[in-house]
């Protein structure tokens, strides 16, 4: 939970917001509130902190515009529910908030929320245009993602020690800012995009014979996972590793990690960790561990046919042009996909037998330092 001093903070900033809007219409103007552009045009890379960053462009959203009202009103429902919840000390689900919010408005027969593809964008648009965060409006998502490993943490009181949490390891919530690291006993941190290879990590007792802090994304990982994945490098000083499939969807994932999102580059200084390295899969695994059988062919269609890429073969061409993909290593590593037009998955280790990639794969990777920075 966010501390008295940052609740006081943000219904300020809510009040404020709610004030503007009442004297703008008070004065007879059409009412407004003001945000920053999320789009891609104003998002550009920081050069010297290695992660995305919100530009300076900014838009106003009118009450009196047929393009806008929907999404003003919208607004207005979120911060006054934000402002409800801060003054009576609860936190409440972003599907919560959505089915708080969800009603047909009287006289009209229009919903103010047809489904919560309206409702999370709008909180995103709040916490920017309050240059806040979503956990200061006490609102949160579900738990995404697991810890495993050498690590005790003190959450609110309660002492957990990550190495006696078994197979299910400690979930990781929405909010881990208040997390206090009381020991470790770890040499770096390892995560993992796929639920499946996190456990067969946890089986081989990996994160104990390795001394590894294993965090499991469970797929594209959550604000927790990655707010966690900061938090700990840089309190713990460990270096971060990133275990993907070696494909443009988990090569996607790693770029999340190490500098953050496009729709979330105001976060970037909280969420990115631009240190992270990719460990694997990639294209020389596929010689190196023998895995020429048991690759998979990219999805969509490749460059040289007409109509230009699709689907797997686009994202790898759309990341070889992001700024931080600018060196030889990972140009090469992206032109071979394209080129061989295949991807080879985590599981595919297994061919060796089940114990590879923890007794083998990853610790001689590791040892040798062969990454993708």
């Amino acid at each position: 939970m966010p501390s008295l001093q940052e609740d006081e903070e943000t219904l300020r900033r809510l009040q404020r917001l709610g004030n503007q809007v009442v004297e703008r219409i008070k004065e007879g103007e059409n009412p407004y509130f003001e945000r920053p552009v999320r789009s891609r045009s104003n998002v550009e890379f920081d050069n010297k902190e290695k992660r995305l960053k919100l530009g300076d462009s900014r838009s106003k959203r009118y009450f009196m515009n047929i393009g806008h009202a929907r999404k003003f009103m919208q607004t207005m429902l979120v911060a006054s529910k934000c402002k409800e919840l801060i003054e009576e000390g609860r936190t409440a689900s972003i599907r919560e908030l959505y089915y708080q919010l969800k009603h047909t408005i009287p006289g009209l027969n229009e919903n103010t929320l047809e489904d919560q593809d309206e409702s999370n964008p709008v909180v995103v648009d709040l916490e920017t245009a309050l240059d806040s965060l979503r956990e200061h409006l006490h609102l949160k998502a579900d738990a995404k993602g697991a810890l495993f490993g050498p690590i005790v943490i003190e959450d609110e009181g309660d002492v957990i020690d990550c190495l006696k949490l078994g197979k299910s390891g400690l979930h990781v919530p929405s909010i881990v800012d208040d997390y206090n690291i009381v020991e470790h006993d770890a040499d770096y941190i390892l995560v993992v995009e796929t639920g499946a290879m996190a456990d067969r990590l946890v089986e081989e007792d990996f994160h104990k014979k390795e001394n590894a802090i294993v965090i499991s994304a469970g797929g594209q990982p959550s604000r927790g996972v990655r707010r966690l994945t900061n938090i700990l490098h840089n309190r713990l000083d460990l270096p971060v590793y990133v275990f993907t499939d070696g494909d443009p969807y988990g090569y996607y994932i790693y770029s999340v990690i190490t500098a953050g999102s496009m729709n979330l580059a105001f976060e970037s200084n909280r969420l990115a960790t631009p240190d992270a390295n990719l460990i694997g899969m990639t294209m020389s695994d596929i010689e190196e561990y023998g895995l020429e059988s048991v690759t998979e062919k990219l999805k969509g269609k490749h460059p040289d046919k007409s109509g230009g890429p699709t689907k797997d073969y686009k994202r790898a061409h759309d990341m070889l042009k992001y700024e931080w993909f600018q060196n030889k290593e990972w140009q090469n590593e992206l032109e071979t996909m394209i080129e061989r037009g295949v991807r080879v998955e985590q599981q595919a280790l297994a061919t060796n037998n089940l114990q590879f990639v923890a007794e083998t794969y990853l610790p001689e990777k590791i040892k040798r330092g062969k990454f993708l920075p």
